[in-house]
C-alpha cells in the first residue's frame, strides 16, 4: 500500500505534516510505504535528521504550493506542479493508493473531480465527518461543506454514501440513516427536505430512521446524519467551538473531547473513483499521524469499490 501525503498542505506545513510522519512511520506495517509529496528543500533535511527508514518512504518533489485562500479552479490551471495536483494525478495513474491533504479544501475537492472524477452515478461527491454519540460509538455527518446547496436526490445519495462508509469502515451493521430537519414529521422542513424524505424512506438500500432534529444529533436514533453542506458545516464548527470554549475555561470531559478534530485524523471525499482524504488546515502532528492510520483503514476496507458496486445496481 502506498499512501500519498501532501507535505505542503496545512496552516503549519511543511513542519507539522513531517512531524506527523515522524510519529507514524516506525509503526507502519511492512506493506505500507509513505509517498511524501512536496518541496525537496523542506523534506530532505527533516528526513535525514530524523533518520526515516529508507524502505518506508519516498519523496516526490513539487515546486508549487496552493495557498489556503487561493481560488481552487485557478490553482488547478495555474499551479500544475503543486503538491495537491501532483498527488491527485499520481492517484489517478495508480502510483499511490490514497491521497491525503490538509491543504486548501476546495482545491483538493475540485482537483479530485478534475482528475480521478466522480463515480458514475454519483451526482455530487460529499465530504463527511465523524460525530461522537453519547454512548461512545461514532456517527457520520455529511455533507460538511462541499455542497452548500443540494437537490433532494443528492441528499438521498448522501444517505447511501454515508451508510456504506459506516458499514465498511466503522463496522456498523445495517446503519440507521436520519435526515436532519426542524421536526420529526415527514412533511416538515424546506422543500428539499420534504422531497428527499420519500426517496430515503422508499429505498431498500438504506435503513431510514426518518427525520431527526438537532437534539438527536448525538444520541442513538441514527448512525448517519444527512444534510446539505451549508448546514453540516455549521453543525460541525458549532460543536468544535463549544469544546474550545470548554477547554479555555478549564473544563475537560471525556465525551466532549471526542469533538476535537485531532482525534479523527481527516475526512474522506465520498463518491470519487479513488480514495481522497481532507484534514483541517490547523491539523497538528498527532492529527497527521492519525490521518495516516485512517488512510490505511480506508484502503483496506475497499470503500471505493463498495460505493461503485452500490451505484452499479
Amino acid at each position: 500500500m502506498r499512501i500519498g501525503l501532501d507535505i505542503m498542505g496545512g496552516d503549519y506545513a511543511p513542519q507539522y505534516p513531517l512531524e506527523g510522519v515522524a510519529l507514524a512511520i516506525n509503526n507502519l506495517p511492512k506493506s505500507v510505504k509513505l509517498v511524501l509529496i512536496g518541496n525537496n528543500e523542506d523534506i530532505v533535511p527533516f528526513v535525514e535528521k530524523h533518520k526515516f527508514p529508507l524502505d518506508k518512504y519516498e519523496i516526490v518533489h513539487t515546486s508549487q504550493v496552493v495557498e489556503m485562500g487561493e481560488s481552487p479552479t485557478k490553482a488547478m490551471t495555474q499551479k500544475p506542479d503543486s503538491s495537491i495536483l501532483v498527488g491527485l494525478k499520481m492517484l489517478k495513474a495508480g502510483m499511490i493508493d490514497i491521497f491525503v491533504s490538509a491543504g486548501n479544501t476546495g482545491a483538493v475537492y475540485v482537483g479530485a473531480l478534475y482528475t480521478v472524477k466522480a463515480i458514475e452515478g454519483v451526482i455530487r461527491p460529499a465530504i463527511m465527518s465523524l460525530i461522537p454519540k453519547e454512548k461512545g460509538s461514532p456517527g457520520v455527518l455529511l455533507d460538511i461543506g462541499a455542497n452548500a446547496d443540494c437537490r433532494h436526490d443528492v441528499l438521498f445519495q448522501f444517505g447511501l454514501l454515508g451508510s456504506i462508509y459506516a458499514k465498511a469502515v466503522l463496522g456498523i451493521d445495517n446503519p440507521k440513516v436520519g435526515l436532519l430537519n426542524i421536526g420529526s414529521e415527514p412533511e416538515k422542513g424546506n422543500l428539499v427536505a420534504q422531497a428527499a424524505y420519500p426517496l430515503l424512506a422508499g429505498s431498500d438500500k438504506i435503513n431510514f430512521a426518518g427525520n431527526i432534529e438537532g437534539y438527536d444529533l448525538f444520541n442513538d436514533k441514527c448512525d448517519v446524519v444527512v444534510t446539505d453542506g451549508f448546514t453540516g458545516n455549521i453543525v460541525l464548527k458549532t460543536g468544535e467551538t463549544i469544546v474550545k470554549i470548554m477547554k479555555d475555561r478549564g473544563l475537560h470531559d471525556e465525551y466532549s473531547e471526542q469533538f476535537d478534530h485531532e482525534n479523527h485524523g481527516g475526512s474522506p471525499v465520498l463518491g470519487v473513483n479513488k480514495p481522497v482524504m481532507i484534514a483541517h488546515g490547523v491539523s497538528t502532528p498527532a492529527t497527521f499521524a492519525k490521518m495516516i492510520t485512517l488512510a490505511q483503514q480506508i484502503v483496506e476496507s475497499k470503500l471505493v469499490e463498495k460505493i461503485k458496486q452500490a451505484f452499479e445496481l
